[in-house]
């Protein structure tokens, strides 16, 4: 009994066709909705608001000194946030799943998405510049433009965007509930972890949310060019899959060079003043040679690459000058020898 669970899998039946998520109203609203709460918190932030104290409450708390048994533990499970080990793990799921739905998007869903992150996600941090709790100056000012890059919180919008995919390329209903809800425990794990250990502000962490929530929200709206995109990769691949074809099945036939007419060849039983050898010298694109001299016609062919003259004579190419006869050969017999001159 065989037990290559590969070979099984071949023999499934191809998958039916996953529609990819449509930008609904509902999806638009919840959108719209996320981005005002981003704009609400930077500008609580920048204008030093109740936010930024709250935010050194948290901080002069040291959560990580009131319950030390939980450092060990989170010092772990806040790796679920970085993007190297998340990204590794997410995408080798997701390409165990690509191979068996027979389709890139997947894959092509996540990088677009970590793409999003980095752009979105890393513009603000340096635009922003804010300085993290280790390294703040002044008890309670907001460390804005001094450098950092820390705010929004990308360990909490990497948790976010990243199990979150998990929950959106889902193709059951129950399984995105069930996804949803794990995605939505390990990020909000994860942001409450970065402010136990003291590597973040609780503002980053709500911004981080917003940042990750809103990338997810918005990728209906890359969806068309994640197909194209699709198309485009299985495209070069039958290219390549052609070319390399080609080169394992040998050199073609050499072609006869030069591009001129062929010569035509007729049987010894037609004569060549006839008729119909008149017809056919009409109707050729070559010359007309009688079958005796096909040897001859084809040699000449060869080794000039331009069409025979009747008789066996291949016919220079225009341009070229022939050579110029040997000194060494001698008079023809029967004709005089040219008296020499000029001496």
């Amino acid at each position: 009994m065989r037990t290559d669970i590969f070979a099984r899998l071949d023999r499934e039946p191809e998958p039916p066709k996953i529609e990819a998520p449509r930008m609904s109203r509902h999806r638009i609203a919840l959108f719209g909705g996320t981005l005002a709460f981003y704009v609400a918190i930077v500008w609580a932030v920048l204008i030093t608001s109740w936010l930024v104290a709250l935010d050194w409450k948290v901080m002069l708390f040291r959560p990580y000194q009131q319950w030390p048994e939980l450092h060990a533990f989170l010092d772990y499970y806040v790796v679920l946030g970085q993007r190297g080990p998340t990204a590794v793990m997410v995408a080798c799921w997701l390409g165990w799943r690509s191979w068996r739905q027979h389709t890139l998007r997947p894959l092509l869903v996540l990088g677009t998405s970590l793409l999003l992150l980095n752009v979105t996600v890393g513009a603000v941090k340096l635009g922003l510049g804010r300085l993290g709790p280790h390294y703040a100056t002044q008890i309670g000012s907001a460390e804005m433009f001094a450098g950092g890059d820390i705010f929004p919180s990308g360990h909490t919008a990497n948790a976010v965007v990243t199990w979150g995919i998990l929950a959106y390329l889902a193709t059951t209903p129950r399984a995105r509930r069930y996804l949803s809800a794990v995605s939505a425990t390990v990020s909000l794990g994860v942001g409450l972890t970065t402010v136990y250990i003291g590597t973040h502000w609780l503002s980053d962490v709500l911004l981080g949310w917003a940042a990750g929530l809103l990338i997810l929200l918005a990728l209906p709206w890359f969806e068309p060019l994640i197909a194209r995109a699709e198309m485009w990769i299985f495209a070069m691949r039958e290219r390549g899959w052609e070319r390399w074809r080609e080169r394992r099945g040998g050199a073609r036939p050499a072609s006869v060079p030069g591009g001129g007419p062929q010569p035509v060849l007729l049987p010894q039983s037609m004569a060549t003043d006839g008729p119909a050898a008149e017809a056919v010298a009409t109707a050729a694109p070559g010359p007309v040679l009688p079958a005796g001299h096909a040897g001859t016609a084809l040699r000449a062919r060869a080794h000039t690459g331009h069409p025979a003259r009747p008789g066996g004579m291949p016919v220079a190419p225009a341009g070229v000058r022939r050579p110029p006869p040997h000194n060494d050969r001698g008079p023809r017999a029967g004709s005089p020898a040219r008296p020499m001159t000029g001496g």
